[in-house]
């Protein structure tokens, strides 16, 4: 089974990407407060990202980057539909956040996701939306429901920050996922896992996730 984070950084405006997610389970973000400054900016970054001109607190600036990350596991038959959960691994490369450069993820079982909303004049919350089909489709046409899927939510450094993006569920449609404070910079490690309660046909089964961070 596999599952494609894709992911999309936007200097403004709202940014959108793709990926996996679970179970409920609170857990401590990375969190620090950063200058206000002009123009607004939203950031996001799930799996692999990009910044130019170095680290964020070195002075750098996001830059778009268009890869798309994988989240999968390989169930072995004899425990297809056991019962049995499955750890899941991704192909992202990015262990690091941009903010300095710290290594806050564990390759190849944790998914990096950081973001950052940054203004001078627009109050509230940037929130974070996840949108998932309702199945993972294989090429018959077979399915495994979302909610198969589950995340847990941690990183290697935190600073008792909220649970800014902790654990949960997807379930087949729009869910807020957590919401970043303006002038803060987060960041989280999502591992993901297959809860493996059902018994499907053998076959590659894949679904894409998009994630929406926005401000009113």
């Amino acid at each position: 089974m596999r599952a494609s984070c894709r992911r999309t950084i936007a200097a403004a405006g709202a940014c959108t990407l793709a990926c996996l997610a679970g179970h409920q389970e609170a857990a401590r973000a990375f969190e620090v407060q950063i200058a206000a400054r002009n123009p607004r900016i939203l950031y996001l970054q799930v799996g692999v990202g990009s910044f130019s001109g170095g680290n964020y607190n070195a002075g750098g600036t996001p830059a778009n980057n268009a890869t798309v990350n994988v989240v999968s596991v390989t169930v072995p038959t004899a425990q297809v539909g056991t019962g049995v959960a499955q750890a899941m691994t991704t192909n992202s490369t990015a262990a690091r956040g941009f903010y300095d450069g710290f290594a806050a993820c564990n390759l190849p079982g944790q998914l990096y996701l950081g973001a950052f909303y940054r203004s001078v004049t627009v109050t509230g919350e940037a929130t974070l939306i996840a949108t998932s089909p309702q199945y993972l489709v294989n090429a018959a046409g077979d399915r495994i429901p979302f909610s198969e899927i589950s995340w847990t939510s941690a990183d290697n450094r935190n600073r008792g920050g909220p649970n800014t993006f902790p654990a949960g569920n997807f379930s087949g449609g729009a869910q807020a996922i957590g919401s970043v404070k303006r002038n803060r910079w987060v960041e989280n490690c999502h591992t993901f896992t297959y809860r493996n309660t059902l018994v499907v046909p053998g076959g590659t089964y894949t679904g894409r996730v998009t994630y929406t961070l926005s401000t009113p």
